[in-house]
């Protein structure tokens, strides 16, 4: 059976995947925030981490045996390094007023996995003293879920940095005229780079849809390995990109584990290299269940992984396009013109 004609949602964001909605809360002095995925109702999740210096909270609620199911009310991303892992808390107790979580008696637990990356050194304020910021900016974010929300230098993504380039919160979605949808958010802060070397074509030029990373062009020269690795200096855990790909299938939390673990291709599309010992990419999976998957299921959850990792790789560059400059940290627009008056 061919595959329906596939295109960006309504919004290309990963609320196009219905239930859900998306917060964000920075603190430009800080240079630093968070981003919070909430669903409308518990959700099936799952996680799949690659990176050699991970940072997460509340994975383990992920695994089938234990009380959780692997049903989720929401997801965090963080900046902060471990600080950020503090924006579960404020997540969490946003949740419990709400009384959203699992129930206990007359109490309820939410269950709130987390990842968080690394923003320490990127000359903003981290004199917070006894408290850090992200428990009250997830609350914020929490605050400010809707369907719509900014890219670039917002919530996770303010601090981050990719390569030499300043990083950023990317999102984006794929609607099958006829199935499921599926969505992507990511706070990209690679070690590695999302643009082919000597040029301005992002790696994942060739994704691109509707002029949303501003008319990329095919790089003008082959790749260079020796200028791709030339110069990078790395601190051990000091980048990571952190992401979720999000559906509104029917999957079983198996089912979600694999579209969570094919999504990291789109890593590898958007990013050289990737899945290195400094960083530690994570990529959470969630699924709402308000669309049968069609039979036979293993081949439409092939298609589901393959589109949700094009849509990771357009979310990554999405983020970095989006991304202002910040002091010394040059964003991809600015990049872009003093490298065309350069040459020109």
């Amino acid at each position: 059976m061919p595959i329906a004609p596939v295109s960006p949602g309504p919004l290309n964001l990963i609320t196009d995947v219905a239930g859900l909605a998306v917060g964000n809360a920075q603190d430009a002095r800080v240079r630093s925030g968070v981003t919070v995925l909430l669903a409308d109702r518990p959700a099936v999740a799952a996680v799949d981490v690659r990176g050699g210096a991970p940072g997460t909270s509340e994975t383990d609620a992920l695994d089938l045996t234990c009380i959780a199911g692997g049903r989720i009310e929401a997801l965090v991303l963080s900046g902060g390094s471990a600080f950020g892992l503090d924006a579960a808390s404020g997540t969490r107790q946003w949740l419990a007023r709400a009384g959203r979580g699992l129930a206990f008696g007359g109490t309820v637990v939410p269950v709130v996995p987390t990842a968080i990356l690394f923003d320490l050194t990127n000359g903003g304020d981290k004199a917070w003293g006894d408290e850090p910021p992200y428990r009250r900016l997830a609350a914020l974010a929490c605050d400010a879920a809707a369907d719509r929300f900014d890219l670039g230098n917002a919530g996770a993504g303010m601090g981050a940095r990719a390569g030499q380039l300043k990083g950023g919160l990317g999102s984006a979605s794929w609607r099958l005229a006829e199935g499921p949808t599926v969505g992507a958010l990511v706070a990209a802060n690679p070690w590695g780079s999302v643009i082919h070397p000597g040029t301005d074509s992002f790696h994942a030029w060739a994704l691109e849809q509707a002029g949303e990373l501003g008319g990329q062009a095919p790089p003008d020269r082959p790749f260079d390995v020796a200028q791709d690795l030339d110069g990078k200096r790395a601190i051990p855990g000091g980048n990571t990109t952190i992401g979720i790909v999000a559906t509104d299938a029917d999957l079983t939390q198996t089912e979600a584990r694999r579209l969570a673990l094919m999504a990291h291709d789109g890593f590898a599309r958007a990013i050289r290299p990737v899945h290195t010992p400094f960083d530690g990419d994570t990529i959470f999976a969630i699924a709402t269940g308000r669309t049968p998957l069609p039979e036979p299921r293993p081949m439409w959850l092939a298609r589901l992984g393959t589109l949700a990792a094009d849509c990771m790789a357009r979310a990554i560059a999405r983020g970095v396009y989006a991304a202002d400059t910040i002091g010394p940290i040059e964003g991809y627009k600015d990049f872009r013109a003093r490298l065309r008056a350069g040459r020109g």
